[in-house]
C-alpha cells in the first residue's frame, strides 16, 4: 500500500507541469479566466471549465479561504477522465481550504433575561445545528448538555414524565433519543404533537433489532422550554426566531447553520462509472445531521444505514481523497454506496462526526436470497445456492489507509470507525481509531469477504453501547438460522452452505485492539471464514461465537483469554500458537473445532483446567517474558516457552504512519499486565519505582508506620518519572482515590488511572501522611 501510495502522488508530481491548471479563489469571481491572477470564485464554475479540457490532467486549484456551497458538487460520467488524466482537486501549495455546507446568518439580536432572539428574514433556511465561531451550540435539551458524561452526554429517565410534558406548550418538531434496551446502538424519535401529557412520537427505525427504548438513558432535544443554559439555542419555526442564550459577542461573531447533508458526490454506475478524481488537502465541515433517515436494513445485523455522507460516492472508480481533513460533520463522514472498486482513503482526519466515519455498502439485490431481519430466513427449498453475488453492485478492492479517526457516532450509536456490508475485498490498513460509541470496526455479514485489516491500533470502544468489540462482524449470512437446533441440522447435512456467502477468507493481521466494555476482538453470530494472526488484544480478549474455519494462531491477550461460544459441530475452528493470561472462558462448547493446541497459559493450574476439557495437550504455562511489557512491546525474549509451542515475535507497527498524524493521535493506555497470584512478600516493579506489601515489624519500625499495612518504596530508578516525587522508605497509602493496602491495591489502582498523565498519592514519609503528585506518562 506504501508503494502504491507513493506512485500515486509521484505520477501527480510528474504529470504537473504538463496539467491544466484551473484557480479559485474566495476573493474571486465567476467571470474571471480561472487563472492565478484571474481565479474562478466557485468550485462550480471550476468543474465546468474542467469539461472542456479531455486531453491531459486537470488540477482544479483552491487558494486559501472558506467555500460556502450552495448545493452539492456533484461528479458524473462527464467529469470521468481517463487514466493518467485525472481530474485533481486540491488546496494550493497546501494553504488551508474550506469547503462547508452551511449558510451565514446576518441577523440583528435583540437581548432580554439573558436571552437574544433575532428574526430570520432569508426564507427556506433549515435549522438543525448551529455554529457561532466555529463551535457547535447545542439544541435547548433535557438534561442539559454535560459534555463527556456517557451517553448522549447526559441522560435522565424522566424525560418522559408527565411533570415535565405538561410543561412544553409546543413540542412538535422536538427529538427524543434513547439508547436501545439491550445497549445495541440507540434510537431517535421525532416528536408530532402532545394529547394531554404524552407525546405523539414517530421513528425508532435506526436499529435493525427492534426493541423498547432504554428507561433510564434518553435525552429530548429542540424543546422552548428547555432553554435554560449557556450555549443552547432555539428556533421558533412558527415565528420564524431564533433564541440563543450566550456571553459571546453577537455583534462580532460568525453565525452559521448546516444546509445540505452531502458536500460532494460521485454519481456514477457499475455500467458508467466515474473514473480517475483525486481529492486532497481540503477540509470538510458542516453537513446536516441524518438521523432520522437512518432506516434501511442491513442483512440481518443490527444495523440500519443512511447512504448519504458529507461525501457520497456511488459509481467510482480510483477515487482517491487523500490528506483531508473531515470535522463538525452530522451524519456519515464518507459513503460507499453499490459498485465502487480501486478507491484509496488515505491519509485523512476524521473527528467530530454525528454518525459512521468510513461506509462501505453494496446493493441488496447482489445477494443471493437475502434476509434483513434476525429471525428471517429463507427457506432451504427456495434459497438460491449458487456462490457469491450477483453482478458487481458492491465495493470491491477498495483502501482506506492511515487515517486518523475519533470522536465519531455524537449523534448515532449504531456506529464505526470502518463499517463494511455487502463488500469484497476491502483493505483497512494503518488507521488509529479511537473514543467511539461502538465498534471501531464493523464487518456487517459474510458477504462476500476476502478483507484485509491490518496494523491497525484500535482502542477506547463500546464507550457508550454493550456486547459489541473494538473488531465486530457477524456473520447471519444464507445458511444461518435464528434457531440452534435448525442451524445445527443445516450444518450437518448441507455444509456447502456455509461459505456461498463468505466465500473468501477475512484477514486480521497484525492489529492492535483494546476494548475496556467488551472484547478486543468480537465475531458473533455465524461469522466464518476468518484467518485471525499476530494481533495484540489488550483487554478484553477475543470471542468466537457460533461459526466456521476461524483459525486465530500467534496473537497476545494481556490480562484476558479465548472466549468460544456456543461452538457447532464440525466447526473446522483452530487456535493454536496464542499467549493467553488467563484459562478460556467457553460457553456451551462441547466439540472444540479442527485444534486448540501448543498454547502457552500463564500458570500450571489454567493449563489443567484446558486439558481436563480434552485439549492442549502440548501446551505449555509460564511467563511468556515479554520484552518490555511497560511500553507495550510485547515480542519475548529467547528462553521463553512461548517459542517451544510456536508462538513467534511479530512486528508491532500499529496506526497511522504519516509524520502529522501521528503527531495528532491519541496513544493508546498500556496495561499493567496483573500477576495471577500475587505473593506476600515479592518485589514488584511499579513504572520503575521497586516496591513491596510492607508485611514486617522491622519495617513498620523503620518506616514508623502504626500498622503494618501500605506499600514500602524500596527504590527508585534514576529513569522513573517518579525519581523527584517518590523516595526509598515512602509508604504509599492511597493512589487517587482508590485507597493502597497491598501492590495488587496499587496495581489496579494505576490501571483504572492509565488515562492520565499526573495522579496524587498519599504517603508516609517522615512520621506523618503527605501527599504528593507524581507523573504516570
Amino acid at each position: 500500500m506504501k508503494f502504491s501510495t507513493m506512485l500515486l502522488v509521484g505520477f501527480l508530481m510528474v504529470g504537473y507541469s504538463h496539467a491544466k491548471d484551473i484557480y479559485i479563489s474566495p476573493k474571486g469571481s465567476d467571470k474571471n479566466k480561472g487563472t492565478m491572477n484571474s481565479p474562478f470564485a466557485t468550485l462550480y464554475r471550476a468543474q465546468m471549465e474542467a469539461r472542456k479540457y479531455k486531453a491531459g490532467q486537470v488540477n482544479i486549484l483552491l487558494r486559501k479561504g472558506a467555500y460556502d456551497l450552495s448545493r452539492p458538487i456533484v461528479f458524473t460520467v462527464e467529469d470521468s477522465r481517463a487514466q493518467g488524466k485525472g481530474l485533481n482537486i486540491q488546496a494550493y501549495q497546501q494553504e488551508t481550504v474550506f469547503v462547508k455546507g452551511s449558510a451565514k446568518l446576518n441577523l440583528s439580536w435583540e437581548e432580554k433575561d439573558g436571552v437574544y432572539s433575532a428574526k430570520i428574514s432569508q426564507s427556506g433556511l433549515i435549522f438543525d445545528q448551529l455554529y457561532v465561531n466555529g463551535v457547535l451550540m447545542q439544541m435547548a435539551r433535557y438534561p442539559n448538555y454535560q459534555q463527556g458524561k456517557v451517553r448522549f452526554n447526559g441522560t435522565a429517565a424522566d424525560v418522559l414524565s408527565a411533570e415535565h410534558i405538561q410543561k412544553w406548550k409546543a413540542p412538535e418538531g422536538a427529538y427524543l433519543h434513547a439508547m436501545q434496551t439491550a445497549m445495541w446502538g440507540g434510537f431517535a424519535y421525532q416528536i408530532k404533537g402532545k394529547q394531554g401529557t404524552k407525546l405523539e412520537m414517530e421513528g425508532g427505525w435506526q436499529n435493525n433489532r427492534p426493541t423498547t427504548m432504554h428507561k433510564d438513558y434518553r435525552f429530548i432535544e429542540n424543546i422552548a422550554e428547555e432553554l435554560d443554559t449557556l450555549n443552547e439555542w432555539y428556533f421558533d419555526r412558527q415565528q420564524q426566531e431564533l433564541y440563543l442564550k450566550t456571553n459571546v459577542n453577537l455583534s462580532t461573531a460568525l453565525i452559521e447553520t448546516p444546509q445540505m447533508e452531502s458536500l460532494l458526490e460521485i454519481k456514477g454506475s457499475a455500467v458508467k462509472p466515474v473514473k480517475n478524481i483525486t481529492i486532497k488537502g481540503i477540509t470538510f465541515t458542516h453537513a446536516l445531521r441524518t438521523f432520522m433517515k437512518n432506516r434501511e436494513p442491513l442483512l440481518r445485523s443490527d444495523w440500519t444505514i443512511y447512504r448519504k455522507g458529507a461525501i457520497t460516492i456511488e459509481g467510482g472508480e480510483r477515487i482517491n481523497i487523500e490528506k483531508c481533513v473531515f470535522s463538525e460533520l452530522g451524519g456519515n463522514v464518507l459513503v460507499y454506496s453499490n459498485y465502487n472498486k480501486q478507491n484509496v482513503f488515505s491519509g485523512n482526519h476524521i473527528y467530530n462526526s454525528g454518525s459512521s466515519a468510513v461506509v462501505f455498502v453494496g446493493d441488496p439485490k447482489a445477494v443471493r436470497s437475502p434476509s434483513f431481519q434476525y429471525s428471517q430466513f429463507v427457506d432451504l427449498k427456495n434459497m438460491d445456492t449458487k456462490l457469491g453475488p450477483i453482478g458487481n453492485n458492491f465495493p470491491s478492492e477498495c483502501t482506506v489507509y492511515d487515517n486518523l479517526i475519533h470522536n465519531i457516532g455524537q449523534v448515532e450509536k449504531q456506529t464505526a470507525g470502518v463499517h463494511i456490508s455487502m463488500a469484497q475485498n476491502i483493505k483497512v490498513s494503518h488507521n488509529t481509531i479511537y473514543d467511539v460509541p461502538r465498534a471501531g470496526i464493523n464487518i456487517n455479514e459474510g458477504t462476500w469477504g476476502g478483507h484485509n485489516i491490518e496494523y491497525n491500533d484500535v482502542f477506547n470502544t463500546v464507550l457508550e453501547t454493550g456486547d459489541h468489540g473494538a473488531f465486530n462482524s457477524w456473520g447471519r449470512d444464507r445458511f444461518w438460522h435464528p434457531k440452534r437446533a435448525v442451524m445445527d441440522s443445516i450444518a450437518a447435512n448441507r455444509p456447502e452452505l456455509i461459505f456461498l456467502d463468505a466465500m473468501r477468507p477475512t484477514l486480521i493481521f497484525n492489529n492492535r485492539f483494546r476494548c475496556d466494555h467488551g472484547w478486543d476482538i468480537d465475531l458473533d453470530d455465524g461469522s466464518s471464514n476468518y484467518i485471525i494472526k499476530n494481533n495484540v488484544c489488550l483487554n478484553g480478549g477475543l470471542k468466537l461465537r457460533e461459526g466456521f474455519k476461524r483459525v486465530v494462531e500467534n496473537n497476545i491477550m494481556i490480562n484476558n483469554s479465548f472466549h468460544p461460544h456456543v461452538w457447532f459441530r464440525d466447526s473446522q475452528d483452530v487456535f493454536k500458537h496464542n499467549i493467553v493470561a488467563a484459562m478460556y472462558f467457553p460457553i456451551q462448547v462441547k466439540d472444540w473445532g479442527k485444534q486448540v493446541d501448543d498454547n502457552l497459559f500463564p500458570d500450571e493450574a489454567s493449563l489443567k483446567k484446558a486439558q481436563e476439557l480434552k485439549i492442549d495437550p502440548n501446551s505449555l504455562a509460564g511467563d511468556p517474558q515479554f520484552m518490555n511489557a511497560e511500553k507495550g512491546d510485547y515480542r519475548i525474549r529467547a528462553g521463553s516457552k512461548a517459542f517451544v509451542v510456536g508462538f513467534k515475535n511479530f512486528e508491532m507497527n500499529f496506526g497511522v504512519v504519516s509524520a502529522g498524524l501521528i503527531k495528532k493521535a491519541k496513544k493508546v493506555a498500556i496495561p499493567l499486565i496483573v500477576p495471577k497470584v500475587w505473593k506476600e512478600d515479592a518485589v514488584y516493579d511499579f513504572a520503575g519505582v521497586k516496591v513491596k506489601n510492607l508485611t514486617t515489624l522491622a519495617e513498620r519500625s523503620a518506616t514508623g508506620m502504626p500498622t503494618e499495612t501500605g506499600v514500602l518504596v524500596l527504590n527508585v530508578n534514576n529513569a522513573s518519572l517518579m525519581n523527584n516525587t517518590i523516595k526509598p522508605n515512602d509508604v504509599i497509602l492511597q493512589m487517587g482515590n482508590h485507597p493502597v493496602l497491598t501492590v495488587k491495591d496499587l496495581m489496579e489502582a494505576r490501571q483504572s488511572s492509565q488515562s492520565k498523565t499526573t495522579v496524587v498519592l498519599k504517603v508516609f514519609r517522615n512520621q506523618k501522611e503527605q501527599e504528593v503528585t507524581v507523573k504516570l506518562k
